[in-house]
């Protein structure tokens, strides 16, 4: 049966299949890097921009990044579910909200989703449309109302998991329940820096197909060597957990230096990805 969420590939590569059965859960298969991002091209952007009357942040420029990265290496967006390894219909990425921009109020999550072509512009609205629409106190989003039903009563939440984890594994988890829930997403972000705090390797949820994390964290000096000399560079320091079954690791390296390339050279946002589809 198929997915409503991707489609099955079955011309990955003898190495995924086998991986697949070796590592049969997410938690099995996870690679960790941080990821250390210079400031100064971003800062030196952003105030050019500022000056032409257009207002970016990190953040738009972070998910911008992570939006061209994705369509220009497809792979990234697959996930595996039940020893199948499927390539995703959508770039989703689920990210916590804080209601009222408060750090020790009450928090949401939910999924913002990207057009493959979209630019630094077209993600720059989606995140003020999302963060408008889940950051308001009084408003409860799709997610929110689900969990809100569901331990309402004793017993309630426990056996409703246990039925979504059969139903998701047999895929035959309705599509209204894949659309609402963050953890049917191609990444997991969170921006720990909003709260002054260092990045984390967040960790990859068994339940749901969401097959990457990353977590932002404050900005920090990392040391470098520029002509023989040894100096600090400010850095925005990202921590990335991978599920290996879906990419190599050559494969996610090369992604991934494509990701800081693009934030090291941010006016390369401002047009749309060469964009690239999965194994057909």
């Amino acid at each position: 049966m198929g997915r409503s969420d991707g489609r099955k590939i079955k011309t990955a590569g003898l190495e995924y299949a086998v991986a697949a059965h070796i590592m049969a859960r997410r938690t099995d298969a996870l690679n960790m890097i941080t990821l250390n991002i210079p400031v100064e091209p971003m800062r030196r952007y952003m105030n050019q921009k500022r000056k032409e009357g257009k207002r970016y942040s990190h953040l738009s420029l972070f998910l911008a990044a992570i939006v061209q990265t994705i369509a220009e290496y497809p792979a990234l967006n697959r996930f595996v579910v039940n020893k199948r390894i499927y390539a995703r219909n959508e770039i989703a990425i689920g990210m916590v909200v804080l209601k009222g921009g408060k750090i020790d109020g009450v928090s949401t999550t939910d999924k913002m989703r990207f057009p493959k072509n979209a630019t630094l512009d077209d993600v720059n609205d989606i995140i003020g449309a999302y963060i408008e629409k889940n950051r308001d106190e009084n408003d409860v989003n799709g997610t929110d109302k689900a969990a809100g039903f569901l331990v309402s009563a004793p017993g309630l939440l426990r056996s409703a998991v246990s039925v979504a984890k059969w139903a998701d594994k047999h895929n035959i988890l309705p599509k209204a329940v894949i659309e609402l829930s963050p953890f049917h997403a191609t990444m997991m972000f969170t921006n720990l820096a909003s709260i002054k705090t260092g990045h984390i390797y967040h960790h990859i949820y068994d339940f749901g197909t969401t097959s990457l994390t990353l977590s932002v964290g404050k900005m920090h000096d990392v040391p470098v060597t520029k002509k023989g000399e040894m100096t600090y560079e400010r850095c925005i320091p990202m921590g990335l957990v991978m599920d290996e079954r879906i990419a190599s690791g050559s494969y996610f390296a090369i992604a991934f230096q494509r990701f800081q390339k693009l934030l090291e050279c941010p006016e390369l946002l401002e047009t749309p990805a060469n964009v690239k589809e999965d194994i057909p």
